[in-house]
């Protein structure tokens, strides 16, 4: 069955781009589009689609508020924020919305393609420029470091702490069964132990639970490769 995707962007090139690659894709499908935080919100409630792609900034209400109400709403809807990520300071506020994906406009299209089928099967995906910016946050580094309370991280184990560092680095399970020289069946495990111990609902908050914690700094730099997926078209 096709991945059902609403489309959430105030620029209609971008969802016309998005549109015609989806059209070849025999796996994922268009089921609508949105020019407004609003009208996603609508849209979701009426078609229920498997993932919404939502661009942050847009007029009347924003892509982190309606991601807010998409999630207390409720259902099996996940997001994949698809955003100009350089010149936004809502990182944060993106994840604690609830967003299962962080994506930025000059990815590659098939990088993006590949972000919409992780996030569809459940779990969490976030590109490197995103993971720099949230280490920029907690840091000091941005204009708008907010002041987040800690998560309890006691009770883990030294390569679950291992693993979680990785995570905030941005690694994927692959990645990080290659760093740990263990299987991805037990990277698979570390993360499922994470997330019950942390009380984490995604990979996401496990990111956040890395940054909160320090165990990524300004100098654990994350890795500069692409989230998935060869080369390709991006959208900017």
């Amino acid at each position: 069955m096709a991945v059902r995707v609403l489309l959430a962007d105030d620029q209609p090139l971008i969802r016309a781009a998005l549109v015609m690659v989806i059209a070849d894709i025999p796996d994922i499908e268009v089921a609508g589009e949105a020019g407004t935080g609003l009208e996603a919100v609508r849209m979701t409630r009426d078609l229920r689609p498997d993932v919404v792609v939502m661009d942050i900034r847009m007029p009347g209400m924003d892509g982190i508020e309606a991601t807010q109400m998409i999630i207390a709403e409720g259902g099996d809807t996940r997001i994949v924020i698809l955003t100009t990520f350089d010149e936004d300071e809502n990182v944060y506020s993106a994840l604690q919305a609830g967003a299962s994906g962080f994506l930025v406009k000059d990815m590659a299209i098939t990088d993006i393609l590949a972000a919409i089928r992780v996030v569809a099967a459940g779990e969490a995906l976030i590109a490197p420029k995103v993971t720099r910016r949230l280490i920029e946050v907690f840091t000091g580094r941005s204009r708008h470091a907010p002041a987040a309370p800690k998560k309890e991280i006691e009770g883990i184990t030294d390569r679950e702490r291992e693993t979680l560092t990785l995570i905030g680095q941005g690694l994927s399970n692959t990645e990080i069964s290659e760093a740990m020289v263990i299987s991805a069946a037990t990277v698979k495990s570390y993360v499922t132990r994470l997330l019950a111990k942390l009380d984490a609902r995604d990979r996401a908050q496990l990111v956040i639970a890395a940054y909160e914690n320090g165990l990524v700094t300004a100098r654990t730099s994350p890795p500069t490769g692409r989230p998935g997926g060869p080369a390709g078209r991006s959208l900017g």
